[in-house]
């Protein structure tokens, strides 16, 4: 948001975190890795709508009402020593979305009897998750760095992202 002075001022509920603590992300995809684990084994409907939730109130208040953004970011995160590792938030958001847009198509998949559409999308979900979570790479991210690269998006929305292959 141009203007804003992340040091002082508050964010309001409608914003998202920039920058964004590296290791709450990959706590928050550990627990996506296990909400998406849950579905694929019960099946349950409301599993569904629980991780769609979650996405969508990511995507629009960072970890504000987020139950897991929320867990992490004020219980689990504080309670561990490891450094603060800062790392953009646009393509965090980002891949946020593309997480609301897979699990919300999974939520309609389910409610419209599809379910082998809402399992294609809960495992695409659960493999982006996992290399996040596990290995530390976020592809929502590389594909927003992508996109800003062939000029998709701007330079402007995140000038912590130009040079992702080192170029400039």
């Amino acid at each position: 948001m141009e203007g804003r002075n992340a040091a002082t001022d508050a964010p309001g509920l409608f914003s998202f975190p920039h920058p964004v603590d590296e290791v709450s992300a990959r706590l928050v995809a550990t627990g996506v890795v296990v909400q998406c684990v849950a579905v694929l084994m019960t099946g349950w409907t409301v599993l569904v709508v629980i991780l769609a939730w979650g996405f969508v109130a990511r995507v629009a208040t960072g970890p504000t009402l987020s139950p897991l953004g929320t867990l992490v970011t004020r219980v689990v995160r504080p309670r561990l020593a490891w450094t603060v590792r800062n790392t953009p938030g646009p393509p965090k958001r980002f891949a946020q979305g593309i997480g609301a847009t897979l699990s919300v198509g999974a939520l309609v998949a389910v409610v419209f009897g599809a379910g082998a559409v809402a399992t294609a999308l809960v495992g695409a979900i659960l493999v982006a998750a996992s290399l996040e979570a596990f290995v530390g790479f976020c592809l929502g991210c590389w594909l927003f760095r992508l996109l800003m690269r062939v000029g998709m998006v701007p330079e402007e929305t995140c000038e912590a992202c130009r040079d992702i292959w080192g170029t400039r």
